[in-house]
């Protein structure tokens, strides 16, 4: 028989799905919690992406835990080593033993009798085999289901792209064993996908690869070796509390700069990249984008591998439109043919709020988009249910860490008080600073926020801005502005 009735039911085995299983585990050790996840494994991001040189592209020192650091020197790491990493904190804390595998959540129903959340399940989702359908109960859900769909690749409209013989590839949904070495390959697409990409087609033997894009982005290089001039005689411990400070604070002064002084950021970053590329590369228009710097995410390439793959021979870099794909490649805008056995379309995540779950309260659903945020971790009209953000101009961990403790102090609060359920309530008057959560104006993101709740530029309501005023939201901001607490008598 399945234990089906838990006081934190948590969705997502990823980064923030573990962070927020240890924050429960060790702030509230008699709660009965459980962690569901779709998948075979472990790993979410990290468990789906299997492109060549995949990789994270913020520091590990923030993207890892605060409460497992990351140890090694190199501060960006292949998705293998990022693997690793996960199943080794999982296995260190026991929180492996807590996660229930190929649990995929369909529905979730809030119920105002019983104060708890219904969720359907569908357990056992395996190729060959029919799931069955599996009820939980829960007093409190918490999502940790990242931010895009992981069946679905976002479908890029690339006209003509049904006449090409060759093949046809999404980084989403790379092929196991994809021969490349030799071939003419094109890489559709100028974000940090396409920027991990061409290097590690450059050292995979391609024959030779082309990145088009349509316009470019800001790119910076990341030293590996992060080695401070203490650290031979330091404690570790001091070490990794450095580390975590350094790559937590220089990023937000790097995002301010960026926003005050936009000119100068600009000339500052395309001067950089020239100086890394071959003499006489024509920086403009390839690095040298029409917006300003963090207006839409900056991309990192660890020791510059992604303008070094530019001496090879083999990576060249086009910007311009596509008119059409041909059999046999891609006609642009200016005239120009490449040719192709290859087309990978790096073109963006498709983007989606709550694991695309079926949320309603008392058999009635809810429209997330129309929807407000409450310091980023709650939902309006949505009780006892938290959702884990990161940050869109920093490492996701940041966020998720400070909404997972968020979480607990709301958790230890209601028992505290005898309170059944929490749910955020926004003003008439707050919803006039109505502003979207997220700070870029890349296409892709642009397009989800339309289905993505709101924010509001003012008090709780505020998106996400950094770490340590977020932090203190976490640790002091009040627990009553903005929130409705009940205590409802249940059975």
């Amino acid at each position: 028989m399945i234990d089906s009735y838990f006081d934190v039911l948590i969705i997502g085995s990823g980064l923030s799905g573990i962070n927020s299983a240890y924050r429960i585990q060790e702030s509230l050790p008699k709660a009965k919690f459980a962690v569901l996840e779709a998948r075979h494994e472990l790993g979410g991001t990290w468990s789906q992406f299997r492109y060549p040189g995949v990789r994270s592209d913020s520091d590990l020192h923030t993207l890892g835990f605060n409460f497992y650091p990351w140890r090694a020197e190199n501060p960006i790491a292949r998705g293998e080593a990022i693997m690793e990493y996960l199943q080794e904190t999982a296995r260190t804390f026991d929180l492996d033993k807590k996660i229930r595998y190929r649990h995929k959540v369909i529905k979730a129903d809030w119920r105002s009798e019983e104060q708890r959340w219904r969720l359907e399940v569908e357990v056992g989702n395996e190729v060959g085999r029919e799931p069955r359908t599996v009820v939980y109960w829960t007093k409190w859900l918490i999502t940790g289901t990242g931010y895009y769909n992981y069946d679905q690749p976002l479908q890029a409209n690339i006209p003509g792209i049904d006449k090409f013989q060759g093949k046809i590839v999404h980084p989403q949904f790379w092929p196991e064993h994809l021969n490349y070495k030799g071939k003419k390959m094109i890489v559709v697409g100028s974000g940090a996908t396409t920027i991990t990409l061409l290097p590690a087609l450059v050292d995979g033997g391609v024959g030779s690869v082309t990145q088009l894009q349509r316009s470019p982005s800001y790119i910076m290089s990341l030293p590996q070796k992060d080695q401070a001039w203490f650290e031979k005689w330091a404690p570790e411990w001091f070490t990794l509390r450095y580390k975590r400070f350094m790559f937590t604070l220089v990023p937000i002064l790097l995002y301010k700069f960026c926003i005050w002084f936009p000119k100068l950021a600009q000339s500052f970053l395309v001067n950089k990249a020239a100086a890394q590329l071959p003499p006489d590369f024509p920086v403009d228009p390839h690095f040298k984008p029409g917006y300003n710097p963090w207006q839409q995410r900056m991309c990192l390439c660890p020791d510059g591998d992604y303008f070094k793959a530019f001496n090879s021979g083999k990576a060249h870099i086009v910007t311009d439109t596509i008119k059409s794909v041909v059999s046999d490649g891609i006609e642009l805008s200016s005239g120009q043919k490449l040719d192709a056995d290859i087309i990978v379309t790096a073109t963006g995540l498709n983007m989606r709020f709550l694991g695309g779950i079926d949320v309603s309260v008392d058999g009635k659903k809810v429209d997330v988009a129309s929807q407000y945020m409450w310091r980023n971790s709650m939902l309006t009209s949505l009780p006892n249910l938290g959702n884990i953000i990161g940050y869109w101009n920093a490492s996701w961990t940041l966020g998720s860490d400070t909404a997972s403790r968020l979480f607990v102090r709301l958790i230890k609060h209601q028992e505290q008080h005898g309170y059944t359920s929490v749910v955020p309530i926004i003003d008439e008057k707050d919803k006039e600073k109505t502003v979207s959560a997220s700070p870029l104006n890349s296409t892709y993101v642009k397009n989800a926020m339309k289905k993505m709740p709101n924010c509001a530029n003012t008090g709780p309501w505020k998106p996400r801005d950094n770490w340590f005023s977020d932090n203190w939201g976490v640790t002091r901001g009040s627990l009553e502005d903005g929130l409705k607490w009940e205590k409802v008598a249940v059975e």
